[in-house]
């Protein structure tokens, strides 16, 4: 009701018609080129690789922090393609919302299953703390227990597979801001739970590199979405409506920036108002092409889906993750302590998101 109350009838329905149009296309895993939809992912209507029991040499659980939105798709993709060409089975489920308690739901099924004998649970944890207990629980009932994408505390898992180093992140975020909005004005930063470990790591070391080097701009607020595209788009609408002169929008999670560059879009705010963040780049397609977006940042989740897969199965045989540790169709991890660094991150824009498709 505030929301209406704030604007007129008529332009808030518009709008909502126009947003849901935007959350219909980001949802179901596709992105607007030119005049036509084009899917990018594949049904999830399976949530189990088509690897059959008598063909699977393990099983492998890999729980995302939340199921049917682009970046999580393309983890799955990548982790059912790790499982045909490993032959593995691999169960791939996940809350509807960024939610620790479902996903505690989710992990003791597994462990009660006595049908589905789950050798590696491998989590993106929505919450480091409230994890580790079913997760030890799993690891006494002789379940190998990993995590990828966001961390839990160490005692719950055995090793994490990080995509990128915490800091390169984190800093280049705000450098590919500051390089949009010419070191000055006041920005926002849309985050995605607020207890999930790596966006907080990530928010760590915006700040301090905003603060280091960039003392013309001002950090106005952090708005948490839970990774939930409705949430996120009002909270960029709002944002834009309550802050005259905010100058740039940083997406952490990947909902906020296709949210931020729609709400900028319909504000007539384009290139006024810079979106950077986290996103796979066909979300992003048209928003990089007409401006309502300017740097996109992200590696390949497809990758880190195979990646989880295959260290996983080699976990089950005995073998640990190494330093220069050469994957095929990866290529070389590194090691620090016992956080697997996948590679480093890789800015898509107008000239070149179309080179990628993901």
């Amino acid at each position: 009701m505030e929301l209406v109350n704030r604007v007129g009838g008529g332009i808030i329905i518009f709008r909502l018609l126009l947003y849901y149009l935007f959350l219909l296309v980001t949802v179901s895993g596709c992105s607007s080129v030119g005049d036509e939809y084009q899917v990018i992912y594949s049904d999830k209507s399976q949530t189990e690789s088509t690897v059959s029991e008598e063909e699977a040499d393990y099983t492998i659980a890999v729980i995302p922090k939340l199921e049917n939105i682009p970046y999580f798709n393309a983890v799955e993709d990548g982790a059912f393609e790790a499982a045909r060409e490993l032959g593995v089975k691999v169960i791939y489920q996940g809350p509807q919302v960024a939610n620790a308690n479902q996903q505690i739901k989710i992990i003791t099924d597994l462990i009660n299953n006595n049908e589905e004998n789950v050798d590696v649970i491998a989590i993106s944890a929505n919450d480091p703390k409230t994890l580790v207990p079913i997760l030890e629980k799993a690891q006494k009932k002789g379940i190998h227990v990993i995590t990828w994408d966001a961390d839990t505390l160490p005692e719950g898992r055995e090793f994490f597979i990080n995509m990128v180093d915490p800091e390169t992140l984190g800093r280049h975020l705000m450098d590919t801001l500051a390089w949009n909005v010419e070191e000055q004005g006041e920005f926002a930063i849309m985050t995605g739970a607020e207890s999930a470990s790596n966006l907080n790591e990530w928010l760590k070391w915006i700040k301090i590199q905003q603060q280091e080097y960039y003392p013309d701009m001002k950090l106005v607020e952090i708005t948490a979405n839970d990774d939930n595209p409705n949430k996120a788009y009002l909270s960029a609408t709002r944002l834009i409506e309550d802050y005259p002169n905010l100058k740039g929008i940083i997406g952490n999670s990947s909902v906020g920036p296709p949210s931020a560059a729609q709400a900028v879009k319909e504000a007539g705010k384009s290139g006024d108002i810079v979106v950077v963040g986290l996103s796979p780049p066909n979300p992003m397609n048209e928003y990089l092409k007409n401006g309502a977006a300017q740097v996109i940042t992200l590696w390949s989740p497809k990758k880190l889906g195979y990646l989880t897969v295959l260290l996983s199965k080699n976990l089950i045989e005995g073998t640990y993750p190494y330093d220069g540790q050469a994957i095929p169709g990866v290529g070389k991890i590194r090691m620090m302590g016992d956080v697997v660094i996948m590679g480093e991150p890789i800015d898509f824009n107008k000239e070149n998101v179309d080179q990628y498709d993901f």
